[in-house]
Parts: C-alpha cells; structure tokens; sequence
C-alpha cells in the first residue's frame, strides 16, 4: 500500500512515517518502478505500534529497542524477559498514577458537588 493508506490505516500522519523512516525507526519502505513508497501489513502493524507506544509517552528510543526485540529471533530469552519486566514495571507504575489522578478528580468532582447543594 502506499503511504497515504498506510498512514490512514495505521492512524500515523505520513509525515511521521517519513521521519520514522529517517530515523531508523522503521525500516525503509519497499519502492515501486515510479519509486513510490510500498508499505507492507508488516510496516503497518510496526506503525501501529508506534502510535499506541507513544500515545502512551514511550521514547523513540524505548520503541526502538521494543521493535529490535520484536525482530531478533537470536536474543537469549533471558535478555528479552529483563527487558520485558523493566518495561512492564514502568507501565505498571504509571497505570497506578493514573488511578490515584481518577481517584483524585472524582473526590474533587464529589466535594465540588456536595459545595453547590449547600
């Protein structure tokens, strides 16, 4: 597909898809005879997962690394269950942080309710 799908099915602005190209994130797309862009399923699904690793404030990095891991069969599993709990733990953490915010603006929204009944 080209990039304009890609970017409409992966919800990736072709933009993005470019810079992530330039960076190394993603590997560069196949190129037809006109030498346009030819992304494969492959290519999406790894857009895809960018976007949901970003949207949930994964470094270019930290997905960097994720994909490598995605794509190296040779890895020791040792090393890839490390890494997997590392990150893991951290999204853990913020999933906890982001229940005590809703816990916190609910309490807010229930005394501020209670106040307009006085």
């Amino acid at each position: 597909m080209n990039i304009g799908e890609a970017a409409r099915v992966s919800g990736v602005s072709t933009k993005m898809i470019r810079y992530y190209e330039q960076i190394a994130l993603i590997r560069p797309a196949d190129r037809t005879d006109g030498n346009y862009r030819n992304f494969s399923e492959r290519d999406v699904t790894d857009l895809k997962f960018i976007r949901r690793a970003r949207s949930l404030g994964f470094s270019t990095e930290t997905i960097a690394d994720l994909l490598t891991l995605w794509c190296d069969n040779r890895r020791p599993r040792a090393d890839i269950e490390a890494i997997v709990a590392g990150h893991v733990s951290e999204l853990r953490l913020r999933i906890s942080e982001l229940q005590g915010m809703v816990d916190t603006l609910l309490a807010l929204a229930d005394r501020q309710g209670e106040e307009g009944r006085d």
